[in-house]
């Protein structure tokens, strides 16, 4: 019985494998791109690779007006949401644009700029998806298929991880497991191939498994809201403040972050979000002590941005086990939550799915031609 079972476990990773494994191999390459895309995408545009002397502007920096300015100065009346990024690095000031007035998800429309140091000149901007690294992040994030490609991307997540356990059982010894994990040098061939298909698979199974996971929950947020709800509690609903909407001019930046620094003294920036005007409010996207993700943390204060005064605070250390669980899934998915080391592994982990669907493969034709009837004249 138990040979049986194993059988059909052998015959389930492998059919998986066959089907789907061009698409583990892409997922993974393009992810392992996706770890170092900023500094991919620097490289390979000069005009934004500039020096700055003076430090990256806080919370008190004149620079961000100045940015603003430029901004609308050449994209006047045009009635979208900027959003300008807060590095915390020396250098140029990364914005993007939403025509729309707001971001409705990762495939709303939208232009990437990039500022001088000092915010008085712009110095590169693309469409997104027109340059080569938000190219492959389209390719990872939704194979460039729009929602029906995202809705294929985050279910095979869950189809990789049955692939990932079904060639651990496979594997799983019934005797010796220092036999069962040796590599034999002096082997066939075809039994080569099979111990660098194991060991590969058994050294990237717990990395490979985290980023099927997170991926599956990332791209499927419905999804993945109910999975949670139903395990650990229902995931917090954020505030939706709206502007009193006023005939006034919109306050300026200096302003805003000054009251949100009030609100939050200990939170470091990380964008400002700035709508068109209406009863929108200026958003100030901050990382609270304890947030796992630097770039794109979760903690926000709303700004009413003809009054100035904060609305709504939402504060990451008061969320709810769920969402504190959402929290952690992006920066574990692109590893960005401890640094350089894990960004590394993060790369490399990347590069598994090839080498697995290639041995795969590889040993599964020389199995085929190994038991293929010969063809010939018999006398």
């Amino acid at each position: 019985m138990a040979s049986t079972s194993r059988i059909v476990v052998r015959r389930i990773h492998l059919w998986i494998g066959l089907s789907v494994g061009l698409l583990f191999v892409l997922l993974g390459l393009t992810g392992s791109a996706l770890v170092f895309y900023q500094e991919i995408d620097t490289a390979l545009h000069p005009a934004i690779r500039r020096q700055a002397t003076a430090p990256a502007p806080g919370w008190n920096s004149p620079v961000w007006d100045r940015a603003l300015g430029t901004l609308r100065a050449r994209w006047p009346d045009d009635g979208g949401q900027w959003r300008l990024e807060a590095t915390g690095d020396p250098g140029p000031i990364p914005a993007r644009h939403y025509p729309g007035g707001t971001a409705a998800g990762h495939m709303t429309r939208r232009m990437m700029i990039w500022l001088s140091p000092d915010g008085a000149r712009i110095l590169r901007h693309d469409r997104w998806g027109d340059y080569a690294m938000s190219w492959i992040y389209e390719l990872h994030m939704d194979l460039l298929s729009g929602e029906a490609g995202h809705q294929l991307v985050g279910w095979s997540g869950l189809v990789f991880a049955l692939l990932l356990l079904t060639g651990l059982a496979a594997w799983w010894p019934r005797g010796g497991w220092r036999k069962a994990a040796a590599f034999k040098r002096r082997a066939v061939p075809l039994r080569r191939l099979h111990d660098i298909h194991k060991l590969t698979g058994l050294i990237g199974l717990p990395l490979l498994l985290l980023f099927a996971l997170t991926g599956f929950l990332l791209a499927l947020p419905a999804q993945s809201d109910r999975l949670l709800a139903g395990l650990v509690g229902p995931v917090d609903t954020p505030p939706a403040p709206r502007s009193t909407v006023l005939d006034a001019p919109q306050i300026s930046l200096t302003a805003a972050l000054a009251a949100g620094h009030r609100a939050l003294p200990q939170a470091r920036l990380a964008w400002i979000e700035v709508p068109p005007p209406g009863a929108g409010v200026i958003k100030l996207r901050v990382q609270v002590p304890g947030d796992p993700s630097r770039r794109f943390p979760h903690s926000y204060i709303h700004i009413d941005q003809y009054s100035g005064r904060v609305l709504a605070i939402q504060d990451a250390r008061t969320s709810g086990l769920a969402t504190t669980i959402t929290n952690w899934l992006h920066p574990l998915h692109d590893a960005s939550v401890g640094g350089l080391p894990t960004r590394l592994l993060a790369f490399l982990a990347g590069l598994l799915p090839a080498i697995l669907f290639t041995t795969g493969l590889w040993r599964w034709r020389l199995r085929r031609a190994r038991r293929a009837p010969s063809i010939g004249v018999h006398t």
